[in-house]
């Protein structure tokens, strides 16, 4: 006869890591700020700069910008988004 699952534990453990992957990424995302020196910018300007961000609608700014943060990425000298 075959273990009847038991729902609510599996239920839980996935629910345990979403929330992980969550706080990994809020973690994340703090490093990224700092390690960008946009630790440095006013809480309002930085919200407004994302914001500003996430509704840009031009393809070749956001292509720019992602050049950069790859260059960021790799360690390459910084050279700011057109």
């Amino acid at each position: 006869m075959r273990k009847p699952k038991d729902f609510d534990s599996e239920l839980k453990a996935l629910a345990d890591k979403a929330k992980a992957i969550k706080e990994r990424r809020v973690r994340q995302l703090g490093e990224l700020v700092a390690a960008t020196g946009a630790d440095a910018l006013d809480a309002d300007l930085l919200a407004g700069a994302l914001l500003h961000a996430a509704a840009m609608k031009d393809a070749a700014t956001k292509e720019g910008w992602r050049k950069a943060g790859t260059a960021f990425f790799q360690g390459k000298a910084r050279q700011p988004a057109p």
